[in-house]
């Protein structure tokens, strides 16, 4: 065990780290509110561009349009990842945010099957497919800019911040959706008020990319030199990350996809479930969602402040096994019939929910070391959500069709839930409060560094792990050596 010195410790300035959560998140709800509007609208989307099919089946074509963008994410991570590498992570995350809006103004900008006929879908692939390649570049960096410029012991609170975005971004969406359908009603909605919130994103985009551009790059990324600039590109080769960074991987995979399966079925896919399943008015199923996610961003904040203090793994813990146990009251309750016991349902589903967002954005850079952090999150994130978060509605849209069963959503909840809490158990280390895998501890005050030195191997508790992937590397070298 090497020793910890007191110049290794990095002592974060709290209202920089603070700064960069409030412009990350900021950025994060200007892309989540143009990649949220097409959700809103799926119905009406799918009457418009597939008039063809009627119902249930005319909602899995849309979900199906939505979903194809996200088998575009993975590339677009890595293609961002690595060109973040090379020009720095604040013009990226300002590139990928007007390719974000661009795509999502040509939405509403394109005419309608009934105009053009089958290249109306067609065009919509195209914008849609633009869409994920660009979202495919921004959580996966967001994550890591904000857990690597927060101290340890604040870590869980303040990375959860960046979620308050992603909600914030939903509910600006819903709620221009909701109001539009409210005054325009449903007739002009259809006739051409569905346009309005996609062509709203043109302002967004330039608001969100002057917000971007004005981050200030990372300390780390200005003061590479160019050899360790290449030593690191080595490091993080997509070979180094499958073959000694695999178990990372794959419980990184494990828990995205839980958690997006969660989320998409709960955020994206309900609006139209409580529409086009349980015949509520378009109106006033977007209105109940609205207030849900409004009151779930407290619930996020509190889930990333306890996480600090109790650990993450029980927030997470916690809320799966709330999910297993309630999830098929929740939807007795949303189809009831009753306002307010609908309101309730959801309000419980998107309370457990809220414990996932708060605690995801601190656990998964955890997972991994610094040289690979980037690299193994865009992979890890994005082939995850691409395979199981995007295509959850419409899963679950067609698994409600061949079965005719309204909880099918409960069902497939529940299924998600218990595969996360066999990983979360059995899998997962408990990482709160600790340094980052491959980084000396954080700190906020001076005086805090003495307590970090008083026990150096608690400090540098990923010494071991990073001794044995050493090891192994040194062995393969020697292998092909040999060879």
């Amino acid at each position: 065990m090497q020793h910890l010195h007191k110049d290794d410790v990095t002592v974060v300035d709290t209202k920089l780290a603070r700064k960069s959560v409030i412009a990350t998140a900021i950025g994060n709800a200007m892309e989540w509110f143009d990649f949220g509007i097409y959700s809103y609208l799926a119905v009406i989307l799918g009457a418009l561009f597939f008039p063809e099919f009627s119902g249930p089946l005319q909602l899995v074509f849309s979900f199906a349009t939505f979903a194809v963008a996200f088998l575009v994410r993975p590339f677009g991570g890595l293609f961002f990842g690595m060109l973040g590498d090379r020009i720095g992570r604040k013009r990226i995350l300002a590139i990928t945010l007007i390719i974000m809006a661009f795509a999502t103004l040509s939405i509403g900008l394109i005419p309608t099957y009934s105009s053009i006929g089958i290249t109306a879908p067609i065009l919509l692939l195209v914008a849609r497919l633009i869409q994920g390649f660009s979202a495919g570049g921004e959580y996966s960096g967001a994550m890591t800019f904000i857990a690597e410029s927060t101290a340890d012991k604040k870590r869980g609170f303040l990375s959860s911040g960046l979620e308050v975005g992603t909600l914030v971004g939903y509910i600006t969406g819903a709620g221009i959706v909701t109001l539009l359908s409210y005054v325009l009603g449903s007739e002009t909605m259809h006739d051409w008020g569905w346009r309005i919130p996609f062509i709203i994103a043109a302002p967004i985009g330039i608001i969100g990319f002057y917000l971007r551009s004005n981050l200030e790059e990372t300390p780390a990324f200005e003061s590479r030199s160019e050899e360790e600039e290449e030593e690191k590109k080595q490091k993080a080769s997509l070979k180094n990350i499958f073959v000694y960074h695999r178990r990372s991987l794959l419980i990184g995979l494990g828990l995205v996809s839980f958690y997006n399966t969660v989320y998409y079925v709960i955020l994206t896919y309900m609006p139209s479930h409580l529409n086009a399943v349980l015949g509520y008015g378009n109106t006033k199923g977007l209105l109940l969602i609205l207030v849900v996610m409004v009151i779930m961003i407290p619930f996020v904040l509190m889930a990333g402040y306890f996480s600090d203090r109790i650990g993450n793994k029980r927030i997470i813990l916690f809320g799966i096994s709330g999910m297993i146990i309630l999830s098929i009251p929740s939807f007795l309750l949303i189809g009831s019939g009753n306002s307010w016991l609908v309101f309730l349902g959801l309000l419980i589903l998107g309370a457990l929910l809220a414990s996932f967002q708060g605690v995801m954005p601190s656990l998964l850079p955890s997972l991994f070391f610094t040289e690979v952090r980037y690299g193994s999150l865009a992979i890890t994130y994005n082939v995850a959500t691409s395979i199981f978060g995007g295509t959850a509605p419409l899963v679950v849209s067609w698994l409600i069709s061949a079965t005719m069963s309204r909880m099918v959503p409960a069902y497939y909840i529940m299924f998600a839930s218990v595969i996360g809490i066999i990983i979360v158990a059995f899998f997962v280390v408990e990482t709160s409060g600790k340094s980052l895998r491959g980084q000396p501890p954080a700190v906020e005050e001076q005086h805090e560094i003495e307590d970090v030195l008083e026990d150096p191997e608690e400090a540098l508790w990923w010494r071991e792990e990073k001794s044995e992937i050493a090891e192994r590397k040194d062995d393969n070298d020697q292998g092909e050596k040999d060879d």
